[in-house]
């Protein structure tokens, strides 16, 4: 039964007998065979990395906020955009980054393409701080977030194509874990490797250069991951006389008009939470270090603490809520915890390492409670449109609210700044109560959510 699970996401029943005078001379069998799960984790461990030099890089920014400013001579409104340019592409292309890769370049090629874009993305963004070009590394971190999202599109497509069935909610979390991985390295030794070059390089924007280009062989470990994932994904097809079959919705926005309020609530809460969550994440290293003294490395690891929590307790978080379900009140009590360690940050001066970690866990809470529920109020058809949606304005509101926020951090201060993050996060709240009201007043009460459902959705996801 097991051996079967295993084989049927990769092949059709009924071929097995045809196929074995091609297995001849594959040498050892338990590992080069892609129906065998020996060869499946050699493919996890490269689909589970594909992403992780995008991760990395992506808050190469927070890791090196005061070298950025300083070096570069910036403010923190012009800082904020190198968020924001990464987020502007994707509001268009997580719409249309999973149609290129389904009905044009395919999944091999559509990752190596991507991961291109995350490298060439990458360069440019170090190039521009090695010549002093700052326009350069806006440059260059839009054409990084032109593959960043898209990326994720191909990963989730291989991880459906080679671990369709009972396999797939592991690979999806694994992959989830790896991904923060890569943010909690960048935090921890970008700041140590720019101290270091420090020692023997000037002036300053050359360091910081340098220390980029460290960004830039991840990206190129994880172009690497791409064509291994294509090879071995092209010869696993041939070999198996594997069928094309599609992981993406056709998106069609007239759907949007015919949503319940119920998912228009989920999208409310989706913007105005992360925001809150991401944005302070990407500005905080030099509130951690000016608020509450901390040397730089340290103030870099308690920034990136929620990362490294929601590797961990992501798995935990949604394992307790496949078995409890209520998803409405995870989210509920999540936005509330973070309402309550923004204030503590902002008010008080406790030890920042209490609300982070506690921020770190209501983060992993609101992450595996809020997508399901889109797959609760919806048929099946129309939720490539929904996720869509919610990725599309999710990257808009982090555009426009990275814009806002590096404004008041230069005219108002921390203080002002926090209080801004907590009006997003009592939108976020009130939207939780409304949400939980209209399902009631539907009488569907999907806004609860069930084991069954919450099982089932990373198979509907690509």
């Amino acid at each position: 039964m097991a051996e079967s699970d295993e084989k049927r996401a990769l092949i059709n029943e009924g071929e097995d007998e045809d196929n074995d005078e091609e297995w001849n001379g594959c040498g050892p069998a338990v590992l080069c065979d892609p129906r065998r799960g020996p060869h499946r984790f050699i493919v996890l461990i490269f689909t589970c990395f594909l992403n992780f030099g995008s991760y990395f890089c992506y808050d190469n920014p927070a890791a090196l906020q005061s070298e950025i400013q300083s070096d570069m001579g910036v403010t923190s409104s012009k800082y904020v955009l190198l968020y924001s340019l990464y987020s502007w592409p994707n509001v268009v292309l997580c719409f249309i980054g999973g149609i290129l890769i389904d009905r044009k370049l395919g999944v091999r090629w559509g990752g190596i393409v991507f991961a291109t874009f995350v490298l060439g993305g990458q360069v440019l963004f170090a190039m521009g701080a090695l010549i002093n070009s700052f326009w350069l590394m806006e440059v260059g971190r839009f054409v990084f977030g032109i593959g960043g999202e898209s990326l994720c599109v191909a990963q989730n497509n291989y991880a459906v194509i080679w671990f369709k069935g009972k396999e797939l909610n592991m690979v999806f979390g694994l992959q989830l874990s790896f991904a923060r991985v890569g943010s909690t390295v960048n935090f921890n030794i970008m700041k140590p490797i720019y101290d270091a070059i420090a020692g023997v390089v000037s002036p300053g924007y050359k360091v910081l250069g340098l220390s980029l280009m460290v960004g830039v062989g991840m990206c190129g470990f994880s172009l690497l991951c791409a064509i291994v994932l294509a090879v071995l994904d092209s010869r696993a097809k041939k070999l198996t006389k594997r069928k094309t079959f599609s992981t993406e919705e056709k998106i069609t926005l007239s759907d949007v008009k015919k949503f319940p309020l119920t998912i228009y609530m989920v999208f409310i809460i989706c913007v105005s939470y992360y925001v809150s969550v991401f944005i302070f994440i990407g500005l905080g290293t030099i509130f951690f270090a000016s608020k509450y003294h901390m040397p730089d490395k340290e103030a870099n690891a308690v920034d990136g603490i929620v990362y490294i929590l929601s590797a961990v307790f992501s798995p935990i978080f949604g394992l307790l809520i496949d078995k409890l379900g209520k998803n409405v009140f995870w989210v509920l009590a999540a936005v509330a915890i973070t309402i309550g360690c923004h204030a503590l940050l902002a008010f008080t001066f406790v030890n920042p390492w209490v609300p982070m970690v506690i921020m770190g866990m209501g983060y992993s809470m609101l992450a595996c409670a809020l997508w399901p529920i889109v797959a609760f109020a919806l048929p099946e058809q129309q939720l490539g449109t929904a996720y869509g949606f919610m990725q599309a304005i999710q990257n808009l509101g982090l555009a426009v609210v990275a814009i806002a926020a590096g404004k008041i951090l230069d005219e108002k201060g921390y203080l002002v700044l926090e209080v801004f993050f907590m009006a997003w996060l009592c939108l976020a709240f009130l939207s939780s109560v409304l949400l939980y009201i209209f399902d009631l007043a539907r009488g569907e009460l999907v806004a609860i959510g069930s084991c069954e459902c919450v099982v089932d959705i990373s198979e509907r996801l690509t």
